[in-house]
């Protein structure tokens, strides 16, 4: 049993050391957060040009050492033939739903973002008006509701949304610290995919396990788990070695 617990332990906090190290020995390469480029990273083209319905959710790290722990993640969606992306983001500041703040694939105050969720044409065309559902009845969208840890955060506000559209089978990484804070109230159920079940204390400490999300735990924020139908290793700081989740 100890054994088994140091391993853990290890598992754990190797991962999140490695991160700490990178960060502090090798910077993050934005100098001043504040004046950090938040221009397009060029990952979408322009809407004129893409006349089919869009999703996408991406992810780019946090800003100073919060950066060592977690990634900020944002939807973008686009109905068919429309001449604007609309980006929504979850924040600490203002109103906490923010709605085209920043370019739709814009750098996070300097960090390049990557696609964790992408969706065209048809299939998209069913989903935005769900996860548009999603996002003007979320409850926790009161100045004063963002909790950066465990949560609501921008990660729980992107994976409510993700939940509301199962039939994607996506899944944060394990970096999205707050995606596992119940925000529906519910601390013991089935998996947003319906192919498992999870627990979770207030998003302090719980598990999934699930054909679609794998086996993960959650120690405080800290995400340690494994995919089996996308073979991949989910490890804290550090985040997702393998293929990718589904795009």
């Amino acid at each position: 049993m100890k054994k088994h617990l140091l391993i853990f332990l290890f598992l754990l906090f190797a991962p999140l050391a490695a991160s700490a190290a990178r960060y502090f020995f090798l910077g993050d390469g934005r100098g001043n957060w504040q004046l950090a480029d938040r221009s397009s990273a060029g990952l979408l083209p322009a809407a004129a040009d893409r006349p089919e319905a869009t999703i996408r959710v991406f992810a780019a790290r946090t800003v100073r050492w919060r950066s060592i722990f977690a990634v900020h993640t944002w939807i973008v969606v686009k109905e068919k033939h429309a001449a604007t992306y609309t980006r929504y983001d979850y924040t600490a500041w203002g109103e906490p739903i923010r709605t085209n703040g920043f370019a739709p694939d814009g750098r996070w105050f300097g960090a390049l973002p990557e696609t964790i969720v992408a969706v065209d044409g048809e299939r998209a065309e069913a989903l935005i008006p769900k996860i548009r559902d999603v996002i003007e009845n979320y409850r926790f969208r009161s100045y004063g509701d963002y909790s950066a840890w465990p949560g609501p955060n921008s990660n729980t506000f992107v994976q409510a949304a993700l939940d509301s559209v199962p039939e994607l089978r996506a899944v944060l990484p394990p970096t999205a610290i707050g995606k596992d804070f119940p925000y529906t109230g519910k601390w013991l159920g089935v998996t947003a995919s319906g192919t498992g079940i999870y627990a979770s204390l207030a998003g302090y400490i719980g598990f999934s396990i699930g054909w679609v999300e794998g086996v993960e735990i959650n120690f405080f924020g800290a995400v340690l788990g494994f995919d089996i139908r996308r073979p991949a290793l989910k490890l804290p700081g550090l985040g997702r070695f393998g293929m990718a989740s589904g795009l």
